[in-house]
């Protein structure tokens, strides 16, 4: 990795402080760092009403040093053949439980370790350690999303395998982590039918940033008022091409399709950067 690794010790490589619990798994579990980039989201367009711009290059500077990090986790994570994919939603829309049994659904078929990003607690760590991964979580506090000095600490946590798989199940909202490159090779939305058909439009900027967007829990769809058509359409109009699959992590509709999808990403290019996609 850039940076002088060799020197230090490769900042990737597993810690000592790592530790192990039963079945071999590693957790753990981390704290933001509230400086300028973690007590609040950047925005490099807005500007407060009397500033002098100084608000601005403050923010233009968090996120060029977030990007620079991110390429550096991206290039580790390449050379190992490792895929790492940014779960993005709202609370709610059932990142963890797709998270659970997509771990089940894998065993065997290779290695999977996972991401665990929330402001607080261990409690979605602990559900996913007991799916049967490895898993680390890194609580936030104050800050509204995961970014890639985070996810940087929790891959050294983890240590994944070459050629693993590693799900992030990001802060639960739909603003803040679209604007945080972590080094994944992907970005997946996910919705849920009891959030709204017009959930697109009103979050442009996540849904412009995404691979692809799982509607989940739709065996609720006889029981809510959701298009999944229109939905569709409204992600299409802001990620012209999006592919938009429905999935119900509770009863196993689409999961093949989302497995399938997740297998493409280990394709010859998936060592392109994020400045390519």
């Amino acid at each position: 990795m850039p940076g002088g690794a060799g020197a230090h010790g490769h900042p990737y490589g597993r810690p000592d402080h790592a530790h192990d619990r039963p079945g071999g798994h590693a957790h753990g579990h981390g704290h933001a760092d509230q400086d300028a980039g973690h007590g609040h989201v950047p925005d490099p367009d807005h500007r407060r009403a009397g500033d002098d711009g100084e608000t601005v290059t403050l923010e233009q500077r968090v996120l060029a040093k977030n990007d620079l990090l991110a390429e550096e986790n991206r290039s580790w994570l390449a050379a190992r053949g490792v895929v790492a994919v940014n779960l993005m939603s709202s609370p709610g829309a059932g990142k963890t439980t797709l998270l659970e049994r997509t771990v089940r659904d894998l065993a065997g078929r290779r290695e999977v370790a996972v991401v665990e990003g929330d402001q607080e607690t261990m409690l979605d760590a602990d559900r996913i350690q007991r799916a049967g991964c490895a898993v680390v979580q890194v609580n936030t506090g104050a800050g509204c999303h995961l970014d890639a000095a985070m996810m940087r600490d929790a891959l050294t946590e983890l240590a994944p395998g070459e050629g693993s798989l590693v799900l992030v199940e990001n802060v639960g909202n739909l603003v803040c982590p679209a604007l945080f490159d972590l080094g994944e090779r992907s970005r997946v939305v996910i919705i849920s039918v009891t959030e709204g058909t017009d959930k697109p439009l009103k979050y442009p900027y996540m849904f412009a940033a995404a691979d692809l967007v799982l509607v989940n829990k739709v065996d609720l769809l006889p029981y809510v008022d959701f298009d999944l058509d229109r939905c569709a359409e409204h992600a299409r109009s802001v990620s012209p091409g999006v592919r938009v699959l429905p999935v119900s992590a509770t009863t196993g509709e689409g999961m093949a399709e989302w497995y399938a999808w997740v297998a493409r990403q280990y394709g010859p290019d998936a060592a392109v950067s994020a400045a390519a996609r």
